[in-house]
């Protein structure tokens, strides 16, 4: 009888820990979040923020598997809306051509613009835009800053009277690549909007799109040029001492940076917007100019100069 009670409780406590660890198991699946897999375009800036994102979900418990650098904007593009990346981050100006209103002035003006292509994306492929930085990625015009510091210009507007008023000490002389100098939708429509005109001896054009070799030329003032074809995030802008200047007309789409989350994966995960939305709205202009400086001049790894950021700011636990 003895033995038998024993192995009636053996056989109970075996249960009870059979069952113990059955509902172990099941809290584990409930608690494991992902896997989340992020992705980004081939540039400084595109693996900067992949790198924000992956930082800050795994600091959230996230499983995360890093497709950085994936590819061009089409390809990113496809490989989100197939279901083949869960997260990456694109610009909002960029709604105007996945959606085929490159006319509709909505895209100049970044409020509007943002509703805009969130409103679309969410209609169309059931993907959702987050929370963008208050940065714009467009095309620019940026000077040397003591042009700009000596003649407070600041603005397209600063720039145009400038020009408008003959001045010579020193004389505006712009670098920039062909399709920048002859494009009606670059600095033609500057020109236009702003009522200033460069003579081709106040223009230098170069073949290539690279906005490192403008902003260099203008930066160490290579033959006088003091004024160059920019991106509003350039790394390359805080390296050299240049300064980007307003556009308050808004004569250039806005490309604010934003995540581009698949739907599926914010019904699953809603507190993701919780998590990025604070990133992102942190990232002011003149910040991913320095940290886009820090990967595109100096050579630092772009997932260093991003954990650096986010537990500075707080980000990281």
């Amino acid at each position: 009888m003895r033995r038998l009670l024993i192995s009636a409780g053996l056989l109970f406590l075996i249960l009870v820990v059979a069952l113990a660890g059955c509902a172990g198991e099941e809290e584990a699946a409930e608690e494991a979040k992902g896997p989340i897999v992020v992705g980004s375009k081939i540039d400084t800036e595109g693996s900067l923020l992949a790198q924000m994102i992956i930082l800050v979900l795994r600091d959230r418990g996230f499983d995360v598997t890093d497709r950085s650098q994936f590819g061009p904007t089409s390809v990113v593009k496809k490989a989100l809306e197939s279901g083949e990346i869960d997260i990456y981050p694109e610009y909002t100006g960029n709604g105007a051509f996945f959606f085929d209103e490159a006319d509709s002035p909505v895209w100049k003006d970044a409020v509007e613009g943002y509703e805009r292509v969130r409103e679309l994306d969410l209609e169309q492929n059931d993907v959702v835009w987050l929370k963008p930085a208050p940065a714009n990625n467009t095309w620019a015009i940026a000077i040397r800053r003591d042009l700009a510091d000596r003649h407070d210009i600041r603005t397209l507007e600063d720039l145009a009277r400038y020009v408008k008023s003959g001045a010579t000490d020193p004389m505006v002389k712009l670098i920039g690549s062909e399709e920048f100098v002859s494009s009606p939708a670059a600095l033609p429509a500057f020109q236009e909007a702003y009522g200033f005109t460069l003579s081709q001896e106040q223009l230098v054009t170069v073949s290539s799109g690279d906005t490192t070799q403008t902003e260099k030329a203008a930066g160490e003032g290579t033959d006088d040029i003091n004024a160059a074809m920019a991106y509003g995030t350039d790394g390359t802008i805080d390296a050299f001492d240049l300064v980007v200047l307003d556009d308050p007309l808004g004569v250039q789409p806005v490309y604010q940076p934003a995540p581009r989350v698949r739907g599926e994966v914010m019904v699953r995960y809603p507190e993701i917007a919780g998590i990025l939305d604070p990133v992102f709205e942190s990232l002011t202009l003149e910040k991913l100019q320095e940290l886009n400086g820090r990967i595109a001049v100096a050579g630092e790894n772009p997932a260093d100069v991003a954990r650096g950021y986010l537990t500075s700011e707080g980000f990281l636990k």
